[in-house]
């Protein structure tokens, strides 16, 4: 990531960094649809080889309505990080307000079993926001 991200948390050695950028030409401000793009880079800076299982995100909108997404793997796929590999990835949400935040944790497993919670810290997605990050890559 060449820009600082939104959010940046450690948890057990796995880094997650995340940010949002507004996409105005995908939204529809008068019919209240306002869309996100987010990118999240996974670093394993650890010493044991860790496997992302599941996700779970929190997001709550402008009217402080509160939604839960929860599932396998990220955009399809359980990357299985060894120490120093990462994991890029973005994906989109959309809100019926004008802004937002995201944040939540990913469960992973090491090769012994362990299975542990990574947090992602919250981030905001707001038309304000300057991170060129989701377009740098």
């Amino acid at each position: 990531m060449t820009q600082t991200p939104n959010s940046d948390t450690v948890t057990e050695g796995i880094r997650v960094q995340a940010a949002a950028q507004y996409m105005p030409q995908e939204s529809d401000p008068d019919r209240s649809q306002y869309v996100y793009v987010y990118r999240i880079r996974i670093a394993n800076e650890g010493a044991r080889r860790a496997r992302l299982l599941s996700r779970h995100w929190v997001i709550v909108d402008g009217h402080n309505k509160r939604e839960e997404v929860i599932g396998e793997g990220v955009v399809g796929k359980q990357p299985d990080l060894g120490p120093g590999e990462f994991f890029e990835y973005k994906s989109y949400c959309p809100l019926p307000t004008e802004w937002g935040t995201m944040e939540g944790t990913y469960q992973f497993r090491t090769e012994d079993g362990h299975e542990f919670e990574v947090r992602i810290g919250r981030f905001f997605l707001a038309p304000t926001v300057e991170n060129s990050l989701v377009a740098d890559g």
